[in-house]
């Protein structure tokens, strides 16, 4: 069993190789070993390409006979851009896979691992379950729910403001935090804006790390009820694609921003407010087969994320300055009128980058209700 999770953990190292570069397909590894020694190891580089599976039988060859494979998400078993891995694992002669998940899409969940076993393979699942899950938490959940990962970033000073009342807001955070920022970008499929701050920052919302790192560039999706980016703002500018989402039927502005090189779809208007229907958003990004994406914004459309309860997972850069209570605020919340109705976090974890405080929440389960006596 020692053996098994060392060589699992050595699967999925590599399958977060692929962090960057396989959407909107999975980040899989998978380890050859016989006779206690790797004989072949691969992962999964960018969709369309060979399945990590298939990379480690290229590198054994013969001497996958005989050999147990590790794969952090169970094998395919159907055709798509690539033939079924089960089929390839059974004709190489392997005798064991251990997967440390069963897949959650719906065209294989645990008929991979039947077809190996009809193989005559012995098979077992689970082994650093909940790391894999973590490792492709954006494809489990679009895979479950239809609806992508949302993650919303923000920073702020000590006392919760993020850009003075004039919105100048560069730079709040140092450098140490500005880096995880784009590698939280390097593994969005999308990240999330509002033509509030298309306008105000003019953002170009591009991934910018070493050379050496390879990196699809995601998709950057305006939410633009009424088609006001103007066709020379930055956000429109290669690198990547952009989305701008509207309610509006203005065919001069939507022809426009066409030439500009965006692409223009139209939602549906939120009846209760200015904005897009934000579950209408959602679905049209999990659609898009969008696995993890990255909001951007100010305090309006966070406000409404906080509100409709669409954000998995907050990230919020704490930085040891104080800009005044003129400065701008994290969350328009409108008026609450009683502490019951606020909205609750829960930390999962805090760590220091650079100078500053990364922290990492999530919705806080329900309060219970509180006894008067």
């Amino acid at each position: 069993m020692t053996d098994d999770a060392h060589f699992m953990a050595r699967a999925l190292k590599l399958a977060a190789r692929g962090l960057f570069t396989t959407d909107p397909n999975p980040r899989v590894g998978c380890v050859l070993v016989k006779d206690g020694s790797i004989v072949g190891e691969g992962w999964h580089r960018r969709v369309g390409g060979p399945h990590a599976e298939i990379e480690a039988l290229r590198v054994a060859g013969p001497r996958a006979r005989g050999a147990t494979a590790y794969v952090s998400l169970e094998p395919c078993c159907h055709y798509g851009k690539t033939p079924p891995c089960t089929e390839s694992l059974i004709s190489a002669g392997v005798v064991r896979v251990v997967a440390a998940m069963e897949d959650p899409n719906p065209a294989v969940s645990g008929r991979g691992l039947a077809v190996l076993r009809q193989g005559g393979l012995v098979v077992e699942c689970g082994l650093l379950g909940t790391d894999a899950e973590a490792l492709n938490v954006g494809f489990c959940t679009r895979m479950r729910t239809g609806r992508p990962f949302m993650r919303s970033k923000l920073a702020m000073s000590l006392d919760g403001r993020t850009a003075l009342a004039s919105g100048a807001s560069r730079w709040i955070t140092g450098a140490a935090a500005r880096l995880d920022v784009h590698r939280l970008r390097a593994r969005s499929s999308a990240i999330v804006t509002g033509v509030q701050t298309v306008l105000a920052d003019d953002p170009a919302l591009t991934v910018r790390l070493d050379a050496g790192e390879e990196v699809l560039q995601p998709v950057r999706v305006v939410l633009d009820s009424g088609l006001r980016t103007p066709p020379s703002a930055e956000v429109l500018k290669p690198p990547g694609r952009t989305v701008i989402v509207t309610a509006s039927n203005d065919a001069k502005r939507r022809s426009a921003l066409s030439t500009a090189g965006a692409e223009v779809v139209t939602l549906e208007r939120d009846p209760c407010g200015a904005g897009i229907r934000l579950d209408a958003l959602t679905r049209y990004l999990g659609d898009a087969e969008f696995n993890e994406v990255l909001v951007e914004a100010g305090a309006a459309l966070n406000g409404a994320l906080l509100r409709a309860g669409l954000i998995d997972q907050w990230l919020v850069y704490v930085a040891p300055c104080v800009l005044g209570a003129d400065a701008r605020g994290l969350f328009d919340l409108g008026g609450l009128t009683c502490m019951s109705d606020r909205p609750e976090l829960h930390f999962t974890d805090v760590r220091q980058l650079g100078r500053d405080l990364r922290l990492t929440l999530t919705s806080a389960p329900a309060r219970p209700e509180e006894n008067p006596n």
